[in-house]
């Protein structure tokens, strides 16, 4: 089919189909060599895309500047994730840590994710529900209370929301936290030299962080030019494995919050139009950066799909395996790595092309939501929406849901409701 395709000067949008003659006869004849072997080949032909100039290109890259103090505020939260706490005989207040079992009921029957035993709270951190955190305050090692409260109506389990439950608390331990200080003995219990190399690492985090906002709005407004550039009719195959991808992650992600589409001031089929849109885009986006690419001559190295791979085993330890013989077993496979490091190395040539100018921005200006600009102005209502909209606009290989924490620690006390 290569060859052949070659020789037609197109290229296929999906893998094409091969059809040949179920006649026995006729096929005896061809293994024979005395007829002919004849065969039908069928695609969809991927639109010929005659690539435009990108000088008028022009696009703001937004930069901040990192001061002490940030970096000061940054290193202190991680003093205090990694403060200690002292054993106490008096009432607990806020700040102390209070180590005990519960076991939460909702009218009168214990429901599956409420029971913990040595559960350590934070009193004032906000990681349980309204209410909660307010009631243990007073409370001693030994002490059994029940605590009354109710799930907020929004809450994430719908067989939980808006419903009043009680907590039977066992207190096992008081802790008062130790003073923070910020010094070599603190690095040192980090796994550091000193506490000069522990600022520098979270300056280096932060650089990172601020980087990869900035990355994500340089390449926003480059997408959003090119698809001003290019309108062609996009190969149907495509589109609908796209739109296919995009709709099960918001389904599964209205599965996953207990809500409706209604609830989130839209319908099913205003949803349909709006991902069908954003497919379209993205794979017409697709085609024309994958263009570019190719007349730049980008390629992905051996190296640089090693190191991706690298990076998929490590957010998987223990399936190391089963990972490598997926990538060795299934052809495209290895396609899903590439094509984001290729689309990006494909945005660096870009850059070099285009006229960039930076512009000093505030922290909190850089990192203002993005909600309503390109084509995510199409999707301003659902938080799933958002998600996925998001993953049409950059047209990156991330997920359009952030890994969910797990179920229990949510149901418990509602963690997770004010995280």
């Amino acid at each position: 089919p290569t060859q052949i395709l070659s020789s037609r000067g197109e290229k296929s949008a999906t893998q094409p189909e091969i059809a040949m003659t179920e006649d026995k006869d006729e096929a005896d004849k061809i293994l024979a060599a005395e007829q002919d072997f004849e065969f039908t080949l069928s695609y969809e032909v991927l639109p010929p895309i005659e690539l435009k100039s990108v000088q008028g290109i022009k696009i703001t890259r937004e930069v901040v500047d990192i001061s002490d103090e940030e970096v000061n505020e940054q290193v202190l939260k991680v003093a205090e994730s990694a403060r200690s706490y002292e054993t106490k005989k008096g009432k607990a207040a806020n700040d102390d840590r209070v180590t005990m079992d519960y076991v939460g009921k909702v009218d009168g029957e214990a429901f599956e994710g409420g029971t913990d035993q040595g559960a350590e709270l934070v009193l004032g951190s906000g990681r349980f529900i309204p209410g909660f955190e307010d009631q243990l305050v007073g409370v001693k090692a030994g002490d059994e209370k029940i605590i009354t409260v109710t799930f907020p109506a929004d809450y994430p389990a719908k067989n939980l929301a808006g419903k009043e439950a009680t907590f039977d608390v066992t207190v096992k331990e008081v802790a008062a936290p130790a003073d923070v200080e910020i010094n070599d003995e603190l690095a040192k219990k980090l796994g550091l030299d000193s506490a000069d190399r522990l600022k520098e690492i979270v300056r280096g985090q932060i650089e990172s962080q601020y980087g990869s906002l900035t990355r994500q709005k340089v390449k926003r407004q480059i997408l959003d030019q090119l698809d001003e550039m290019y309108k062609f009719e996009t190969p149907k195959s495509l589109v609908e494995a796209e739109y296919n991808g995009i709709w099960s992650q918001v389904n599964n992600d209205l599965a996953q919050s207990g809500k409706t589409f209604e609830d989130e001031d839209t319908t099913e089929e205003k949803a349909k139009e709006e991902y069908k849109t954003l497919a379209e885009r993205r794979v017409r986006l697709g085609l024309v950066l994958s263009e570019i690419g190719e007349k730049a001559g980008v390629e992905v190295s051996e190296d640089e799909m090693q190191r991706a791979i690298y990076e998929q085993l490590r957010q998987y330890p223990g399936q190391e395996k089963q990972i490598l013989e997926f990538f060795r077993s299934q052809p495209g496979a290895a396609a899903s790595i590439r094509a984001p490091i290729f689309e990006e190395k494909v945005i660096d040539h870009l850059l070099t092309e285009i006229d960039v100018t930076d512009k000093k921005v505030t922290k909190e200006e850089l990192l203002a939501d993005e909600e309503g600009e390109g084509s995510a102005k199409e999707t301003k209502k659902a938080a799933p929406k958002k998600k996925a909209a998001a993953k049409a606009e950059d047209s990156e290989g991330e997920e359009a849901a952030a890994p969910k924490k797990k179920a229990a620690p949510k149901k418990k006390a509602s963690e997770g409701d004010a995280e």
